[in-house]
Formats: structure tokens, C-alpha cells, sequence
């Protein structure tokens, strides 16, 4: 019997179509979302053949998905102004968590350990439900930064950003999400 040539089995990539709408949905937050996983199972099923077996099926299947999202990110960009709009009252919500010496008003919730909170799903739901809240344009920045670990100078060459633009959007991004996540997980209790 001669062994099994490398590839990925059809049903196997669409039973991964759920995992691949999750993730899509936190990087684009629009109908966008959709389309870029159905690209993506469709160049998955076209290229099952060039599948090796070197990752698992999700890791390859999530590859193909990130740059399907690099590339409606980068159409969308030049497509459409990114809007300021959002910026004044994000500003004043990340200037709301200092006081006037430049610390922090309140002290962080103590959060556990956070390897432990990684693994657990209800975490993954309220960083999902935090990142949701965040503005369009820095959820975005976020989420390719940090979750498809994109090096800065492709985040600013994709969406058209200075390197500068860049680092406040992160810096705005991971201080609306901890104070998002102490309430959230954490459960530092409101004022």
C-alpha cells in the first residue's frame, strides 16, 4: 500500500470554517469578515495539494487568512479616508486614566496569572468583547500588531500610517484594553 501523499482533506478545511469567522470577525468587524474566509477556504481547497503536514491545518488554514485580511485591509485603506473623528474622544479616555503628575489614577486590578487566564476561553470572549469597543482604526492596528504579529513598518505601509501614528494607536489600544479587561475579567469593580 503506498503511504498517503501530503495535502489537506476538503471536509477537514471546511470544519475549519468557524474557528477562521472568529478570528476575521475580530480583525475586520465587518461583512468584510465573511468574504475573506470564504477566499481563504477557497485558496485553501484550490492549494490542498501544496498543504504539507509541516503545521497543523489551522495554522496553515490561519496563514492563508492573514494575508486575506492584509489585503482587504490594504484595499479598504485606499479606498476609504481613515476617519479623526474618533481620535479626540479617545484621547480623552486614555488623558481620564492619569492624573495631572503623569501616574496612574488608580492601580491595576491584580490579575492572577495571566499565562493561566491565556488559556482560558472566557478570557478570549472578553478580550473579543473589549477589542469590539475599541475605535475601527485601533482595534485594527491592535490586532495586526498583536495577534497576526505584524512588524510595525508593514502596519504603517498596509493602512497608510506614519510609524509615529502607529505607536499612539498601540499605546491608546493597550490602555483602553486593560482598563477594559479589569472590568471585564478582572472584575476591578466601576467607580
Amino acid at each position: 500500500m503506498e503511504p498517503k501523499a501530503p495535502g489537506a482533506d476538503h471536509a477537514a478545511i471546511e470544519r475549519e470554517r468557524g474557528y477562521l469567522l472568529r478570528y476575521a470577525r475580530l480583525q475586520l468587524r465587518d461583512p468584510a469578515a465573511e468574504d475573506a474566509v470564504q477566499e481563504t477556504l477557497l485558496a485553501a481547497i484550490e492549494g490542498a495539494a501544496r498543504f504539507s503536514g509541516k503545521s497543523s491545518l489551522r495554522t496553515w488554514l490561519t496563514g492563508i487568512l492573514k494575508h486575506k485580511i492584509i489585503d482587504h485591509l490594504r484595499r479598504n485603506s485606499r479606498e476609504q479616508p481613515l476617519s479623526s473623528g474618533d481620535d479626540a474622544a479617545e484621547a480623552d479616555a486614555v488623558d481620564a486614566l492619569f492624573a495631572g503628575d503623569g501616574h496612574w489614577r488608580d492601580f491595576s486590578a491584580d490579575w492572577g496569572n495571566p499565562d493561566a487566564a491565556l488559556e482560558n476561553r472566557r478570557f478570549w470572549a472578553a478580550l473579543e468583547l473589549c477589542v469590539q469597543r475599541l475605535p475601527a482604526r485601533t482595534a485594527r492596528v491592535f490586532m495586526m500588531r498583536e495577534v497576526m504579529e505584524m512588524p510595525n513598518e508593514e502596519i504603517c505601509k498596509a493602512l497608510d500610517i506614519t510609524a509615529t501614528n502607529c505607536w499612539v494607536l498601540l499605546h491608546r489600544a493597550r490602555l483602553t484594553l486593560r482598563e477594559c479587561l479589569e472590568l471585564q475579567w478582572f472584575g476591578k469593580p466601576e467607580k
